[in-house]
């Protein structure tokens, strides 16, 4: 009954902005965890930013930390990225994934239940 959609892909120019949003539905577990991964074409899809619902504690992949976003409104069920100062090479699908419990490790296999993803593309 889990749903992941994600939304708000895009094209943009190198040093735009754009915000992707998550929902996610019939989550049952109380504490849970939320996360944004990214696969370019021909690399391993990769762990961007995570965020602990319960507690609304965030981590970021080293590339991304002062660029990126991640946060969540809970009247929506919604957790979302805002990606500032967009570079080429963070051309990318974009996946939202979530978790029963805490954040452990921020790689695919941590995650059950997954969005079908959505494009980001910055041109320079």
């Amino acid at each position: 009954q889990v749903q992941v959609v994600e939304s708000g892909g895009g094209s943009v120019q190198a040093g735009g902005s754009l915000r992707l949003s998550c929902a996610v539905s019939g989550f049952t577990y109380r504490r849970n965890c939320v996360g944004w991964f990214r696969q370019a074409p021909g690399k391993e899809r990769e762990g961007v930013a995570s965020i602990y619902t319960a507690g609304g504690t965030t981590a970021y992949v080293d590339s991304v930390k002062g660029r990126f976003t991640i946060s969540q409104d809970n009247a929506k069920n919604t957790v979302y990225l805002e990606m500032n100062s967009l570079k080429p090479e963070d051309t990318a699908m974009y996946y939202c994934a979530a978790r029963g419990g805490g954040c452990w490790r921020l790689t695919p296999p941590a995650f059950d239940y997954w969005g079908q993803g959505t494009q980001v593309t910055v041109s320079s």
